[in-house]
């Protein structure tokens, strides 16, 4: 698998994996006050530290997508963890899903088909600002 297949992959996933660790957290507090000790059970909440993980790796694997994609072709990964998130959401909690979640789940994935198969090459040049500012402010 190249490479930036598995960012493919791997962005979404561990998005996905964020949010249902966070879920499990939150869960695990519920009816403890919002004081200190909620703080520490949710510091040391192993669904909470499972979750920091997920994060730090999705991070690691954002930065290889922007290395090697433009943003505006990078970004739209993130909207893959959208329709993953509502299907780990019916599959782990039994959350109902109506038609209208799959239809924009649907609409979802097609954008992300597009904006990630649109014409154009990537630049190999240093980043810079002085595109970013209109002209007439400089």
């Amino acid at each position: 698998m190249k490479p930036i297949n598995l960012v493919w992959f791997a962005i979404p996933l561990f998005n996905t994996l964020f949010q249902v660790f966070i879920k499990l957290a939150a869960e695990q507090m519920t009816g403890l006050g919002f004081n200190m000790a909620w703080l520490i059970h949710a510091a040391t909440s192993p669904w909470m530290l499972a979750a920091i993980a997920a994060e730090v790796i999705c991070f690691i694997f954002w930065l290889q997508a922007l290395a090697q994609l433009d943003l505006s072709k990078a970004f739209p990964l993130t909207g893959i963890s959208y329709v993953m998130i509502l299907a780990t959401s019916w599959l782990i909690f039994q959350e109902d899903i109506t038609p209208l979640q799959i239809i924009g789940s649907t609409l979802i994935l097609i954008g992300v088909w597009l904006i990630g198969t649109a014409s154009g090459e990537r630049k190999d040049t240093e980043p810079s600002l002085s595109g970013a500012i209109p002209h007439k402010l400089r």
